[in-house]
């Protein structure tokens, strides 16, 4: 059989060549009789319903029974899990390997855990904080429960008179400044939000700050709710003791191999030249013991927009007039080091066999701080839900892709998208040239209320089609879609009431691939109702409470929003490997476009003209881009209706598919790392339009005429003028 003469070499050829292999076999197309195969129906309704709930139930507990930290033994576990799933005779891939990399991780120190003290020059040591979360349901004093910590903090021992700042933004700080606070030596406390991790780092130590602590506030994630009877275990708020750990690192990747794999061989720089680590000791703790600190704070009271639902008034300090000597000062005591691991991805192949060398990437992180049962486990759960069905498909002979799916298992998220980043920077070229789409599921649920997906537009409408297709969880007559809308809409020029689609920040794995690579994306979760809640994300997230038995208690009871994940997904995977036309309707790039053309116009053109820039190009390029879209949609109708040849539709597909490239400029954004499609880069600017339009013209607003300042402003203009006028282009037939 063809297939297992094929399976038998490249499983031979992986081991002496590695799994370049996996990517690089791909190139050549297999001589098929099949180039017409298109999406079928009946297998796709057959697909969508052998998703069960109970399989990924069992999934969950299996991956969340431990913590798996990146590189630790319990993550090594599932790499392991993970191969033997992917390699079973009845329900595997074609093709199951680890892709291993050597990368700079930051840990604590377990025999000298990371203090917080209160300190009095008069008195010594008055109170020291709990270095670690209660231990609640007996899942979060094990020794593979990692501390607390802010991953890449350096080691030190600041100490100062306590100030409060807020979310740790730069106005945050410049408010403080302006009360007439000094901030040079002393200790702040913020709480998550507003900006990164890192940012709040960075934004301290530029105003004079020596130490940093982060917690939770009860008002952004519990709806108010702080005490031990209202939160876990007796319902899904955040514990006292909850501590949110994270990386601190302001980067995505390996931080000593920007841009190249973190191999071996490849060059790695100086610890002393690496960027973007924080600039000061920086430690997360819970709110309870934010609340000894915040509710005993002397000074004036902070704005209304600072305070919280810590059960006191917030004040900006510096020091304390209660609870503790009027002397007192906070000791920050963090002994955090770096250490190069191996960190594993491990990557599973269902060949294609028309198109092989055209691939459908799904991926889902495996790592987490510690049992990680929602974050990132509810999505491994899905992944292997999703590649059993498919795996035991083409076991039986009964199905084969169209094109190639490649599943990815990436590892090191946690510690700043590394396992994915290092998979783009390793096969750069391959993928870019032949990845028609990323599947990203992280976190599958964070609630059972309704879908949210995030994406870049071509993605919209087969992910209307999919989940038109798929029953919503606990809802008889309505379609996912249906609920989708109810819950999460935006009235559209061309459809009228739909889904809102939610842009791609760098949160997940999907931003090395739309970042980097330039490939579409989609990012795909249940959630909960946003009018029902003020929690910025679920309450136990990156906390040792997050466990099976919470995503089972309250997130998700019966598991049927991970199932019309699963569902979902699997959904959108058969439509983008199977039909012939690929299912990326290019005109919806048109709403965002127009969008960013106006609100150039309306918020920024009466300035721009002041200075001598004009608009006027922008908007004939927007026009051509819309002309160019909507004659390749006819195009492909009219093909439709033919009987087009294979190389017609490969010219067809190619031009939906590396349209998403046409939109990088590696030298837009030199002050950002990995970031250059000129549509999704960090926007720092408040007008919603082209990010490095509005950054430039936030920056220069108030510089004298004629300054660099506003060079670069008309420089960033040209440059998307330029993206947009490529991308029309790639929508021609010829030139």
């Amino acid at each position: 059989m063809h297939w297992a003469k094929w399976l038998g070499l490249v499983v031979g050829a992986v081991a002496f060549l590695g799994l370049g292999i996996i990517l690089g076999h791909f190139a050549i197309p297999a001589p098929s009789t099949e180039d017409s195969q298109d999406l079928d129906l009946q297998m796709l309704q057959r697909v969508i319903g052998q998703m069960e709930a109970s399989r990924i139930r069992e999934n969950l507990r299996e991956l969340s029974q431990e913590p798996h930290m990146a590189t630790g033994h319990g993550d090594e576990t599932l790499v392991q899990l993970l191969l033997q799933r992917w390699r079973d005779p009845e329900s595997g891939l074609d093709l199951a390997e680890t892709n291993d990399h050597e990368v700079l991780l930051s840990f604590p120190r377990s025999e000298q855990p990371n203090a917080i003290h209160i300190v009095s020059p008069t008195q010594g040591l008055v109170h020291t904080f709990q270095p670690k979360e209660e231990d609640l349901t007996g899942e979060q004093s094990g020794p593979d429960v990692v501390q607390p910590y802010a991953a890449y903090a350096p080691a030190g021992s600041p100490q100062g008179l306590l100030v409060f700042a807020n979310q740790g933004t730069e106005q945050d700080f410049e408010t403080l400044q302006a009360a007439g606070i000094r901030l040079e030596g002393t200790i702040a406390l913020t709480r998550y939000g507003g900006v990164g991790r890192g940012a709040k780092a960075i934004n301290a130590a530029k105003h004079g700050v020596t130490g940093l602590l982060v917690y939770t506030d009860p008002a952004d994630i519990n709806d108010g709710h702080s005490f031990p009877n209202e939160t876990f275990p007796y319902s899904w708020g955040l514990p006292p003791s909850g501590v949110e750990r994270g990386s601190y690192f302001e980067y995505f990747g390996d931080p000593a191999t920007p841009y190249l794999p973190a191999k071996p061989s490849s060059f790695r720089l100086n610890l002393a030249d690496i960027t973007g680590f924080p600039p000061i000791p920086s430690q997360p703790i819970g709110f309870q013991d934010a609340r000894n600190l915040l509710c005993n704070l002397s000074g004036s009271e902070a704005p209304d927009s600072w305070q919280g639902a810590l059960g006191c008034s917030y004040k900006f300090g510096p020091g304390f007039e209660s609870g503790f000597p009027a002397d007192s000062q906070v000791n920050m005591s963090i002994y955090n080091y770096l250490e190069l691991r191996n960190s594993s991805n491990v990557l599973g192949v269902i060949r294609g066999a028309v198109e092989p060398d055209r691939y459908i990437l799904y991926g889902n992180h495996r790592d987490s701080w510690v049992h990680g049962a929602v974050d990132p486990s509810s999505g491994t759960a899905v992944l292997l839900e999703v590649t059993r069905v498919l795996g035991t498909l083409v076991k039986k002979g009964t199905w084969r892709p169209r094109r190639s799916i490649v599943f990815g298992s990436w590892g090191s998220e946690e510690f700043g998208l590394i396992g994915s980043t290092e998979f783009t920077e390793e096969f750069f070229s391959s993928l870019q040239e032949r990845t028609v789409a990323y599947i990203n599921v992280d976190i599958s649920v964070f609630a059972n209320a309704t879908l949210r997906v995030q994406g870049t537009p071509p993605i919209q409408s087969v992910v209307f089609s999919a989940t038109k297709e798929v029953q919503a969880p606990g809802l008889r007559d309505l379609s996912v879609y249906d609920n989708w809308v109810r819950h999460l809409n935006r009235s559209s020029p061309v459809y009228g009431v739909v889904p809102r689609l939610g842009t791609l920040g760098a949160g997940s794995d999907y931003a090395p691939f739309v970042h980097f690579l330039g490939i579409s994306c989609m990012d795909i979760a249940y959630t909960y109702d946003p009018t029902k809640t003020s929690a910025r994300i679920y309450p136990t997230y990156h906390t040792a409470f997050d466990t099976f038995d919470y995503v089972e208690k309250f997130l998700d009871p019966g598991f049927g929003s991970h199932r019309a994940v699963a569902q979902t997904v699997a959904d959108v995977i058969l439509r983008l490997s199977d039909s012939l036309f690929l299912p990326l309707n290019v005109s919806d790039y048109s709403d965002t476009l127009r969008s960013y053309l106006q609100e150039a116009q309306s918020a920024l053109g009466a300035q721009l003209e002041q200075h001598g820039i004009a608009l006027g190009p922008l908007r004939t390029a927007v026009e051509k881009f819309e002309a160019a879209a909507a004659a390749l949609d006819q195009h492909i109708q009219t093909t439709r209706q033919g009987s087009p040849s294979p190389l017609q539709v490969r010219m067809l597909n190619d031009q939906l598919m590396l349209l998403e490239r046409a939109f990088l400029n590696p030298r837009a954004f030199p002050e950002e790392r990995y970031y250059s499609h000129v549509l999704w880069a960090p926007r720092s600017g408040s007008t919603a339009t082209f990010p490095g339009l509005a950054n430039a013209f936030a920056r220069a607003n108030g510089t004298e005429p004629g300054s660099e300042a506003w060079a670069e402003v008309q420089r960033q203009l040209s440059i998307v003028v330029v993206a947009l006028e490529g991308a029309a282009t790639t929508l021609r037939p010829g030139l």
